[in-house]
């Protein structure tokens, strides 16, 4: 009998935080996802605490084999994530990292699609203070156009849900076709907190302005929340299948030119996340297993990374490649963690990545998509090059730039190194990860051919990597703008309206002035001639004066409107 919904403990749990003493409120914070964790081991599948409201019926928890293990990784990352915050001491911050990942674990149980809308606005507010807590007025501006968008993502699942429910009669949350509208907007709602390909800038955008906490946090949840929905919402969907290729390839672009190294990590988040939608889009078992593997074990190595250079930032000031070099010396037990974050991303044998991203690539090649099979490889490698080699390389390893600082605070160390070994174990031993899949599995991911083909690729792109590092080809570390899809609308569209506005303005107070103008003649004329019962004895003018005024009032309208 379940007792509490799922996340509600954080949610709640949260309000006395700022009441309690310093010296128990790390003890107090780091207890709520340890007793929702063990909350979840008790729990029984099914549909629980149902209500109805106005009428309508809903469903606030759903328990089965997919919100569970989602459930299972927000928890651990929450944990994870308080420990890395302990000397943190703002109350605003420990709020939002309690509310943040309660709304994300309420989502992955939501029932129906008011609740999920519920939880799903729940974490955009509240993981906006991780943003803003950094108190620059970049972040304060970032945050702004952070929140408009996921809030114009609930937004979009709101009206989503309304219209499914005029046409479906229900408002339960189940798979859909994109054949009506409603089910187009819970689409899109979800594609833009997934980052889809021109939707996506609000991580890159968002992620590296957060504070040094605030960023492990925003890491492990909106996003992963997405996957979830879509893995609930539209298995099987075929657009997904080439929305997350494309999602694969393009930021790799990006993250290898990139100087920020946390916004490095943020386009490598988005190409980890294209691997999950193809699984998704391809909607087989062993597919949605691959999702749902790749998106806990994703949530554990780019939170290792995330940690890594975070703890750098905190300890130097600064995230950018160019200033860094070397930190190796003065950070040892950090520099290894990142190294295992990056055998992680890299898929390498004896970590999580190799137990997880091979079932998508298994499942691409089962189903015959060749090319999306190819471009899976090939961002593969670029995640090896970015995220890989770059990350550690350009942080710890690259010629000495001669800063000295401390190592992290041990709080740190002990989330990283926790982590890390979730990292191994879980490869070591990866029937402790696939025995929570959704589905029933049945696949040995250390085959020789698996190994030794994974050995190759890592091998090729490691000897890429040095030819192109040697010959002077690698992109520069250098303090620059690298333009994104972000710029139309931030750049372009304001430059745009302001010289179009240069030409409206003064055509809309022509065309305001002669109209008025006209229709005040006209009047007069009528009320001086036939007084005002003209109006009712239909004294209009005809011919080219009704055309000419109908023109004018289109022309009006067209330029206001415009």
């Amino acid at each position: 009998m379940i007792e509490f919904p799922p996340g509600l403990l954080l949610i709640i749990g949260a309000i006395l935080v700022p009441l309690l003493p310093r010296v128990v409120r790390n003890a107090y914070m780091l207890a709520l996802p340890v007793l929702g964790f063990w909350g979840l081991l008790v729990l029984p599948e099914g549909i629980h605490f149902a209500f109805d409201i106005f009428g309508y019926t809903l469903s606030p928890v759903r328990v089965d084999g997919l919100s569970l293990l989602f459930g299972y990784i927000f928890h651990i990352a929450a944990a994870i994530s308080i420990i890395f915050a302990f000397h943190m001491k703002d109350p605003v911050q420990q709020m939002a990292g309690l509310i943040y990942p309660g709304a994300a674990i309420g989502g992955a149980f939501a029932s129906d699609l008011i609740t999920l809308f519920v939880y799903w606005e729940g974490t955009a507010i509240a993981s906006v203070f991780l943003i803003w807590s950094s108190k620059t007025e970049s972040a304060y501006k970032t945050g702004m156009r952070y929140l408009i968008i996921q809030i114009g993502s609930g937004v979009l699942l709101l009206a989503g849900a309304i219209l499914q429910f005029k046409t479906a009669g229900s408002l339960e949350f189940a798979k859909m076709d994109l054949t009506g509208p409603g089910p187009v907007m819970i689409f899109l709602a979800f594609g833009i907190k997934a980052a889809f390909p021109l939707m996506h800038n609000w991580l890159q955008d968002s992620y590296p302005e957060a504070t040094v906490t605030g960023t492990v946090f925003l890491s492990a949840f909106t996003t992963k929340l997405a996957i979830y929905a879509l893995a609930r919402g539209f298995p099987g969907t075929d657009i997904l299948i080439w929305i997350g290729a494309a999602m694969a390839i393009f930021p790799i672009f990006y993250a290898i030119a990139e100087n920020n190294l946390r916004r490095v990590l943020a386009y490598s988040l988005n190409s980890q996340l294209g691997f999950m939608v193809v699984g998704v889009g391809i909607g087989t078992e062993l597919a949605l297993n691959g999702t749902a593997a790749h998106a806990f074990s994703s949530v554990l190595y780019k939170g290792l990374l995330f940690m890594s250079m975070g703890a750098v930032l905190y300890r130097t000031g600064t995230i950018n490649g160019s200033d860094l070099g070397g930190l190796y010396k003065s950070m040892p037990f950090t520099s290894a963690f990142c190294v295992i974050g990056a055998a992680s991303i890299s898929a390498f044998p004896l970590f999580i990545g190799f137990v997880s991203k091979s079932l998508i690539i298994t499942a691409a090649a089962d189903a015959e998509h060749w090319v999306v099979w190819l471009i899976l490889l090939l961002a593969s490698v670029g995640a090896m090059h970015h995220s890989g080699f770059k990350i550690p390389y350009v942080a710890f390893f690259k010629y000495d730039s001669g800063m000295k600082c401390e190592e992290a605070p041990v709080n740190m160390l002990i989330a990283m190194g926790l982590t890390a070994f979730l990292c191994i174990a879980i490869s070591v031993y990866p029937t402790s990860l696939y025995a929570i899949l959704p589905f029933q599995i049945d696949y040995v991911p250390y085959t020789a051919t698996h190994v030794i083909t994974q050995i190759q690729l890592i091998l090729f792109a490691a000897l890429a990597f040095i030819y192109l590092l040697k010959t002077g080809l690698y992109p520069s570390q250098l303090n620059s703008i690298n333009l994104d899809f972000d710029w139309t609308y931030r750049r372009m569209l304001p430059g745009l309206i302001k010289k179009l506005g240069a030409v409206f303005v003064p055509a809309d107070r022509l065309v305001r002035t002669a109209f008025l103008n006209r229709v005040e003649g006209f009047i007069a004329g009528v009320f001086r001639h036939h007084g005002p019962e003209g109006l009712l004895a239909r004294t209009w003018p005809t011919g080219s004066t009704v055309l000419w005024v109908a023109v004018l009032l289109a022309l009006y309208m067209v330029f206001y409107f415009i």
